[in-house]
């Protein structure tokens, strides 16, 4: 066993944060530590790294035990450049490389050469030195390390960039990047996978799957720790519970933990019961008052369970729009997305977005994703195309930033001053729903931890009633239950969302579609993240067999003799497109079930008596007939042109 927590208790004050807490890392372990946010984990990482000594119990570890531990959100604190700090990490092993070129000149000199009995010295310490350099990867370390830059997209270009000049996400990835190029037994990395992008994240995986040592790991990441450990500590209700298995088989075993508890505990609660009652009914008889004396002492035996308890305060989002939008959203056309015409960062980006979709937008970090958003809301102006937001639409936006927020004012001071109308007592409730409760609502906004700023602008959001909702990062700061919440109130929500997420869990509960933003532009995926991945998977499968099957770049570029690559090629192509024309004819046929019923609905609405008596009720129904209308008609001309093309592909 690499290390051992062992009944370890922490108090600060009277109130225990934790008590009897033990968790063991075996070698090669992956072990993870989940629970709410204040559940006590970082304080328990604490006391396991030495930054803080428990106040009962211990931590043992194996002699020799190397621990590199990556606190949340810090970074290198370094006056090298990138290439230097991360060619520190083998100074003993350039050490060892320059004794070996010494030795090298040494045994080059005449006076050795000449004198045989120091040549052989020489000669078998040189190749002792030599098999050692060999056996640590010594002629390998610097593609090692340019290997794990470029997996945290530090290319070249980085290298010789002080450390001092990178913003404090990029520290974060470098300090972890030096971790894994360190090779400690066991490395605790605290939510590691904070400011990575996907593809980064994906990355990042493969690297720590193939991790010779072990790994205790703090994250609310359940895509990253369903694929990573095969242990589950669940630290809740100041104690820690051990369970086998990954994230997802954690939480069904949790679920049946409880389950089974409540029908135990329900089970004697049944049994006491109705031992009470046969005891108060028979007590005073003297034909039965034995045998109600020996159910009373049978009852005095017996060891009492107590009531399950279970972690289940979570906040109550709901998000609901007051009016509907028309059909089109939001349609973006050959936008150039930067802050100038010198700093492109993503061109050409085209968005069709229709009411009740749920767009996700991904790419790789420094694309622009979070300047697209602003740039939609008019924040920054675009560099060249259009925005044209549809009819009616109302937008509701959450600013990863939390920008938006009032520093000085209270929790309920920054509700009740966007609603002043609003009774007192119905803005506590309300925040009481997203759990600021008591003394909660007096904190000023600057002394809220992360986690409570994202609730409380959740809040916000949740107050306006918008029907198109703009997320940049929303996950942000939120422990799982509170994610999962979110997830279930979008889902549940009856307008329009368009975010930007790395949290590819989120992004696969939420999304309708994915589309992906890079330098090139944008490309759109009708699907999940899973659809998503399986498509790019796919397309690096073809691009692979391209380079495998015609690897000569320079051949011919023209013949009219069809190759096996691309007759191959041009197959795959058709069943792309055969496949995304199915998918678009399938979503247009939906959209226009939906629009005929509302056209339908407010025919009938408009040959009520009601609309007949009221002039500005009947144009309204006119107005929102017309819109439908033309909606119904567009949506019919894209279907009939869809099959017809997708026909021609099945004949």
């Amino acid at each position: 066993m690499l290390l051992q927590v062992q009944h370890v208790t922490r108090r600060f004050g009277a109130d225990p944060l934790f008590e009897d807490v033990s968790l063991d890392i075996p070698d090669n372990g992956r072990v993870a530590l989940v629970g709410r946010n204040g559940a006590g984990k970082s304080t328990l990482i604490h006391i396991i790294t030495g930054e803080e000594a428990p106040d009962e119990g211990e931590v043992t570890t194996k002699r020799g035990l190397t621990i590199g531990y990556l606190a949340q959100d810090t970074g290198l604190d370094s006056d090298k450049t990138v290439w230097e700090e991360m060619l520190s990490v083998f100074d003993d092993l350039i050490e060892l490389e320059t004794k070996i070129h010494q030795l090298e000149t040494k045994m080059s000199q005449p006076n050795v050469i000449e004198n045989e009995a120091l040549f052989n010295e020489t000669s078998a310490l040189y190749d002792r030195l030599q098999h050692e350099f060999n056996e640590r990867n010594g002629f390998g370390y610097q593609a090692e390390i340019r290997g794990v830059l470029h997996g945290f997209e530090f290319d070249e270009s980085y290298f010789n960039r002080s450390i001092t000049t990178l913003s404090g996400g990029q520290k974060t990835q470098l300090a972890l990047a030096k971790l894994l190029l360190e090779k400690r037994d066991l490395l605790i990395l605290d939510e590691p996978t904070n400011h990575l992008d996907v593809e980064t994240l994906t990355w990042l995986e493969g690297y720590i799957q193939s991790y010779k040592g072990a790994l205790l790991i703090v994250s609310h990441d359940r895509y990253f720790l369903d694929r990573i450990v095969n242990e589950v500590y669940d630290m809740s209700l100041g104690s820690v519970e051990h369970y086998k298995g990954n994230y997802s088989k954690f939480m069904d075993l949790k679920a049946e933990k409880l389950k089974r508890e409540w029908k135990e505990y329900e089970k004697q609660q049944d049994k006491i019961s109705k031992l009470e009652d046969f005891v108060n009914k028979n007590i005073v008889r003297a034909s039965t008052t034995k045998r109600a004396q020996a159910r009373r002492k049978q009852l005095e035996k017996m060891d009492v369970m107590d009531k399950p308890e279970s972690d289940d305060k979570v906040a109550r989002f709901r998000f609901h729009a007051d009016r509907d939008s028309g059909n089109i959203v939001l349609t973006v056309k050959d936008l150039a997305v930067g802050y100038d015409a010198s700093t492109v960062l993503a061109d050409p980006v085209n968005l069709d977005i229709k009411k009740k979709q749920a767009i996700a937008i991904v790419g790789p970090n420094g694309v622009g994703k979070s300047t697209l958003l602003k740039t939609i809301l008019g924040k920054i102006p675009p560099i060249h195309g259009t925005i044209q937001l549809g009819a009616g639409v109302e937008i509701g936006y959450y600013d990863q930033e939390q920008a938006t927020l009032h520093p000085k004012k209270t929790v309920l001071a920054e509700l009740w001053d966007d609603h002043p109308m609003t009774p007192e007592g119905d803005i506590r409730s309300i925040l009481g729903s997203f759990l600021f409760t008591g003394e909660d609502v007096d904190k000023p906004v600057h002394n809220l931890s992360g986690g409570e700023k994202a609730r409380l602008l959740l809040t916000k959001l949740a107050m306006k009633h918008d029907n198109f909702l703009i997320l940049d990062e929303p996950t942000n700061h939120l422990d799982i239950d509170s994610r999962e919440v979110l997830e279930l109130a979008l889902n549940e929500f009856n307008g329009t969302i368009l975010f930007v997420s790395h949290d590819r869990y989120f992004i696969n509960q939420v999304a309708t579609s994915v589309v992906e933003i890079s330098k090139a532009g944008s490309t759109l995926f009708l699907g999940d993240y899973d659809y998503f991945i399986n498509k790019k998977q796919e397309q690096a499968e073809i691009e692979a067999l391209e380079e495998q099957e015609n690897p000569a770049s320079n051949a011919p570029a023209a013949s009219s003799v069809p190759t096996k690559q691309t007759s191959y090629q041009q197959s795959k192509d058709v069943q792309r497109k055969q496949r995304k024309l199915s998918r678009e004819v399938d979503a247009l046929e939906e959209q226009i079930t939906t629009l005929s019923d509302k056209k339908e609905a407010i025919e009938l609405a408009m040959t009520q008596p009601e609309a007949f008596n009221d002039q500005a009720k009947m144009t309204e129904l006119q107005n929102q007939l017309s819109e439908v209308s033309d909606s119904l008609a567009e949506t019919e001309s894209d279907w009939e042109a869809k099959s017809i093309e997708l026909e021609e592909y099945n004949d």
